[in-house]
Parts: C-alpha cells; sequence; structure tokens
C-alpha cells in the first residue's frame, strides 16, 4: 500500500487560493500556471491537487482562472447553483481520500442564473419544463425559500444577494453533514470547508463564514 502524498493544509491552501485570486484581480498572472510538456509528462503519473473547488457551471467563473492556478493545482467539480448531490459528495470524499486534499471550498457567484431561476419558480409557483432542472432548483428551494417571507422579498438586488449566499451555505452545510467519510476527515484529519462568493463585478472571491 502506497502512502498518500503530502499535501498543504488547509489553511496554507486557503492562502494559496487567496493569493492566486489577488494576482486574478490584479492582472498579473502567474508563469507558473504555465504548462511545459515536461510538467504534463509528470502529471499523466498522477496529481496531487491541493484544494478542492465545487463551483457554479456559469461561463463566467472557471476556477483555475479566478486563482490563478495550473494543471494538477485543483480538483474542480462545476455543477449550476453549486448544488450537492450525490455525485457531488462522492467527487469531493474521492479527492479526499484519495489525494489527501485538506480544503474545500464551496464557491458561488453573484447573479447566479440557477438562483434566479429558484426564485422566479418560488414566486410564480410555476415548473421548468424538465426534470433535470427541477432537479436543481429543487435543490436550492430549501435554503431561500424562507427569504420570500421577509420583507427582502420587495428587494429585487438584496434577495438575490442574500439567496446565493443561503444557497452556498446550505451546499457547505450538505458537505460537513450529509456525508459519514467528510464528517470524520473535518473530525479527524483536518479537512476544511467553507464557502465563498466570487463577484462578477469585481473579480474577487470573498471567503466567508470561516471559522475561528
Amino acid at each position: 500500500m502506497t502512502d498518500k502524498p503530502k499535501n498543504l493544509s488547509a489553511l496554507e491552501a486557503l492562502q494559496q487560493l487567496s493569493e492566486g485570486n489577488q494576482r486574478f484581480i490584479n492582472n498579473a498572472r502567474s508563469l507558473d500556471t504555465v504548462l511545459t510538456r515536461a510538467q504534463r509528462e509528470v502529471l499523466t503519473a498522477g496529481q496531487n491537487p491541493f484544494a478542492i473547488i465545487l463551483g457554479c457551471s456559469d461561463s463566467r467563473v472557471p476556477a483555475e482562472l479566478v486563482f490563478d492556478q495550473g494543471f494538477g493545482s485543483l480538483f474542480v467539480i462545476r455543477v449550476a447553483g453549486n448544488i450537492v448531490s450525490p455525485s457531488q459528495v462522492g467527487s469531493v470524499e474521492f479527492a479526499a481520500t484519495q489525494y489527501n486534499t485538506r480544503l474545500v471550498v464551496v464557491m458561488g457567484h453573484t447573479h447566479c442564473g440557477a438562483v434566479y431561476a429558484t426564485l422566479d419558480v418560488l414566486r410564480s409557483k410555476s415548473q421548468l419544463p424538465s426534470r433535470g432542472q427541477r432537479s436543481i432548483v429543487e435543490r436550492i428551494s430549501p435554503a431561500i425559500a424562507q427569504l420570500m417571507e421577509t420583507p427582502l422579498r420587495e428587494q429585487p438586488d438584496e434577495l438575490i444577494r442574500h439567496a446565493v449566499r443561503a444557497n452556498i451555505r446550505a451546499s457547505v452545510s450538505h458537505l460537513q453533514h450529509g456525508s459519514t467519510i467528510l464528517e470524520q476527515l473535518v473530525a479527524e484529519d483536518d479537512l476544511l470547508i467553507v464557502g465563498a462568493e466570487y463577484s462578477l463585478e469585481t473579480g474577487l472571491v470573498d471567503f466567508f463564514d470561516m471559522p475561528m
């Protein structure tokens, strides 16, 4: 049996992501992210990602670019609305156990189309045309339905802002409490699961609700 690869701690990985995001914002991409032929050949033998990113499929939020990271650095899972279903849980479990990756980031973003669609359904009580689309909305709805019962209902800009974060928090909670494997890794092996929001306007990734 081979040893697991040594990897960055969760806090070290978080620092790497923050520094990469600052480079992205400043349009100062690191040359380390450019893949050479020799590096590509090394990667054929295996990977050692230092962070797991569960993000939205939105074409404006490519995690590798947002964090200025190159090939082999991030284990990226993308799905509309950054929702968590069994396949996403399994993917996170796989990377955390196989590659000893200690940081999981659930990254949503401002003006998320899947969250807008869910709010529209909650307002109109209508149904989306396909079962696949409904499955996404049904996973987002519980996190934001209660917002529709508050004064935010009459404040569209504030409503979407709160709804995006509520959806991110729901996905973080699902990973933290919906998997025995991940729960054990959090409790015993320093796995950190955090939420983040990418701003389409500024390019900044805001990590929020961080543990003390």
